[in-house]
């Protein structure tokens, strides 16, 4: 990064910045007492926009460990700091374009750390600049004092914070930063794999190989399906609500009060939530479905499962069956009568 300005003042309001660093984010002094993330097992990042952790825009190869801690890190301060999601995607990639999420001891002339800041430029002192927190906070304190700063488009966001000679270089990597925070948010579905893309007709408690919701799905729906991905697996029981086990309204129930959507509790109640879909062809991910009940209307459903997108439906089916995932083709192509928009 080339600073133009002067930045003393941001940098020591950083200083003075409340963070609150959670208990998933530990730090340890090394011998020269910077704080480095531990080495953690990697992770894949998915979300609102299908990425694998790393690939960009040019392709480039996965984020290690070290990468995500650091990554983590940065989403953790701005959370800490009570700042919008926003912040934290232009944060993210501020970091990937100026050191790729590596805390480096160099750069052009005197950059150093996560964002390249540089102590000539009135960022603070080169230990306090390689302290990722620190970094961090200094970053998210100088984009705080961009007036409008949610205004504009992220990489103008990033730019106005690092006046970087490339200023066309973030944009790149607005696919990843999404990513990173929607999966660290949690508002993602972690991305679980099973042996196969292929669902047999009796369900699977497993997501398929690669799964992942499509661009612009509704926040509330990922953590909604996110929920319910998470609940895979375990046993049918009637009246349920969780932890131990669901009945089918109760888990569809649970997975939107998990996004923060209050559902009635009983399938006659929740067919008349949200808004109608007037056809299987028009189904979105979170979308509930239903089939008729005893007396073979709409009105009473017997059963409600929810759509999570290419194909298949998530349910918690009867007793003796755990909650699972089973293919549009079949029991719900020929039994649904209702189908409900939610978010």
């Amino acid at each position: 990064m080339r600073t133009r300005r002067s930045l003393l003042a941001v940098a020591a309001a950083s200083v003075a910045l409340p963070v609150a660093v959670p208990l998933g984010v530990a730090l340890a002094a090394g011998a020269s007492g910077v704080l480095t993330p531990p080495a953690s097992p990697p992770i894949t990042v998915c979300g609102s926009a299908p990425v694998t952790a790393g690939t960009s825009a040019a392709g480039r190869p996965p984020l290690d460990p070290g990468q995500i801690a650091d990554a983590q890190i940065i989403y953790n301060v701005g959370q800490g700091l009570q700042l919008p999601q926003r912040a934290e995607v232009i944060a993210l990639m501020a970091a990937l374009q100026e050191s790729r999420l590596r805390n480096l001891p160099g750069g052009d002339a005197d950059s150093l750390g996560l964002f390249q800041q540089r102590p000539s430029q009135g960022w603070g002192s080169p230990a306090q600049i390689l302290n990722p927190v620190y970094a961090a906070s200094a970053f998210y304190a100088a984009l705080v004092q961009v007036p409008g700063w949610q205004a504009p488009p992220p990489d103008v966001a990033a730019q106005d914070v690092q006046h970087s000679a490339d200023p066309g270089a973030y944009a790149q990597w607005e696919p990843l930063a999404d990513a990173l925070v929607n999966t660290f948010s949690g508002a993602a579905i972690s991305c679980l794999t099973g042996t196969g893309g292929h669902v047999p007709a009796s369900g699977t408690i497993r997501l398929p190989a690669g799964f992942a919701l499509p661009a612009g799905t509704p926040s509330a729906v990922q953590a909604a399906i996110g929920y319910a991905a998470a609940q895979l697996g375990k046993p049918y029981i009637w009246g349920g609500t969780g932890p131990a086990g669901y009945d089918c309204s109760g888990l569809v129930m649970m997975a939107y009060a998990a996004a923060g959507i209050s559902l009635p509790r009983t399938t006659f109640q929740q067919v008349l939530a949200g808004t109608p879909v007037y056809g299987l062809g028009q189904l979105a991910p979170g979308d509930l479905l239903f089939s008729a009940g005893s007396d073979g209307t709409a009105s009473d459903p017997g059963h409600v499962g929810m759509y999570i997108g290419s194909g298949f439906v998530i349910e918690a089916p009867q007793t003796g069956e755990p909650v699972m995932i089973t293919p549009i083709a079949g029991y719900w192509q020929q039994n649904t009568v209702t189908i409900r928009r939610i978010a």
